[in-house]
């Protein structure tokens, strides 16, 4: 397995990328056709978009946006992983590299949003009343099934909860790590 910059994949290649986006993703991605237009809005000079590959194959792929805050905060978006590769190390290659690259542009801080929309919820976060005594709800957090479970397993933190934010019982939550070192 290798990661490559994504500018440097064949067109095949990026339709690879944007049917494992859709496979993992379909809430956000339906359709192939708004699986590429995603790709092709964030494959700009400003973003880091960074696939692993194995020979002509796209095994997952992810990226870290434009710099916010003065350059030091960069959101890693979007970061999707062939079904069959999940399980062997592919997103955390593709997450510590995206990491690498932020610090090497200085940033101090990745974050991300982790929508948990599906039917039914998926975390203890989930179906529940947000605005009542939410830093205890963060303190007892269960990924469950949700993604946020590979997340916490790299060093990411909960650093904001959007009640509501796919609808009632559907929050969106913020996750964040330190990539330099100073205080933790």
């Amino acid at each position: 397995m290798q990661i490559v910059n994504m500018t440097e994949l064949s067109q095949d290649q990026i339709v690879q990328a944007a049917q494992v986006l859709t496979d993992s993703l379909p809430l956000g991605w339906p359709t192939l056709e708004d699986a590429l237009e995603e790709i092709h809005e964030r494959l700009v000079p400003e973003n880091t978009m960074l696939a692993a590959i194995d020979g002509e194959a796209v095994l997952g792929w992810g990226g870290i946006l434009a710099p916010t805050y003065n350059g030091n905060v960069f959101e890693l978006h979007p970061l999707a992983v062939r079904r069959g590769s999940r399980t062997y190390g592919v997103g955390r290659a593709i997450v510590l590299a995206l990491e690498e690259a932020a610090r090497q542009q200085g940033g101090l801080t990745i974050y991300l949003g982790a929508d948990d929309e599906r039917e039914g919820g998926e975390t203890s976060l989930a179906n529940a009343d947000l605005y009542d005594n939410l830093p205890e709800r963060i303190a007892t957090f269960n990924p469950g099934t949700h993604q946020s479970g590979f997340y916490m397993k790299l060093g990411y933190k909960i650093i904001g909860v959007m009640p509501d934010a796919n609808g009632i019982g559907k929050p969106d939550i913020i996750w964040g790590k330190r990539i330099t070192g100073g205080r933790s």
